[in-house]
């Protein structure tokens, strides 16, 4: 999916919503958890109840790869049932020296049908440039995420020559130059609305996957002020708060319901733009 396409069905659906399918197998309900497919028929529903409301799924590569092959057929199947009108993520934060990132990117791209993968750049250009040669398709990079541990990294003051900054800054800055605005996003944590201002500052233009609203307490009304650009520009992420709304045998209908909600309150934050 190109950004011309992408950007299409946000203003068309007004919502920037991205249903994360982080299916973990002791959360869903308990008449699917013995089913010889459980974790598909989970998420066929899930897609099935929620693709009105939203623009994109990003499927988390570890709820699957730790269930071995069953798993990984499941996420298979599920990337190949997601109708070609949502933009597909592989939450999978690869990146490796060049050789390995390519066979990471034909995993992804030629063998699934993923629009995009979620890239760590810790390694460098080399280790990220594999995945920005594939047309139409997205490199996304981890900038600044929401948990504890960016303070370890991500967040030290540093210097460089006769400028100084935060070092996920600098990532930001740097990786920017190795794509384009049509080929590469950012991950910026919910919890870290307060610093989105200053993002947006560094990549204007950009798409930013912003994960952690609901159940990990991110502001929605907080990301979209800061957030949102002329042409949108966000894909917000909601995982549990909408796919485990219910724990029960209506859990597509409260997965419905609460993506609807999300919805609903992107399209004011929208039209206020």
């Amino acid at each position: 999916m190109n950004r011309t396409q992408l950007i299409e069905q946000l203003q068309s659906k007004q919502s920037y919503l991205c249903v994360g399918l982080d299916t973990d197998i002791t959360k869903i309900p308990l008449h699917l958890r013995n089913h010889t497919d459980g974790i598909f028929e989970f998420n066929k529903a899930i897609i099935d109840a929620t693709k009105d409301f939203c623009i994109s799924y990003k499927i988390n590569t570890a709820f699957y790869e730790s269930q071995g092959m069953k798993g990984w057929e499941a996420m298979e199947r599920t990337v190949h049932y997601i109708p070609s009108t949502h933009f597909k993520i592989a939450d999978a934060k690869r990146g490796d020296i060049g050789n390995t990132s390519s066979q990471y990117a034909k995993t992804f791209f030629e063998t699934l049908p993923f629009d995009a993968i979620t890239v760590a750049p810790y390694m460098g250009e080399d280790s990220v440039r594999p995945f920005l040669e594939y047309a139409d398709k997205w490199t996304i990079v981890l900038g600044l995420t929401s948990n504890a541990g960016s303070h370890d990294f991500q967040q030290l003051r540093i210097t460089d020559g006769n400028s100084s900054g935060k070092l996920y800054e600098k990532v930001l800055e740097t990786t920017a130059k190795w794509g384009t605005p049509d080929n590469l996003m950012f991950v910026v944590g919910a919890t870290r609305a307060d610093e989105l201002a200053n993002i947006r500052r560094i990549v204007p233009d950009h798409f930013l996957l912003v994960p952690g609203v609901g159940a990990q307490g991110g502001s929605l009304e907080e990301v979209s002020k800061y957030g949102l650009n002329k042409e949108g520009g966000l894909l917000v992420n909601a995982s549990r708060a909408v796919i485990f709304a219910s724990d029960k045998e209506d859990f597509a209908q409260a997965a419905s319901q609460a993506a609807k909600e999300y919805q609903k309150e992107m399209s004011g934050y929208l039209q206020t733009k």
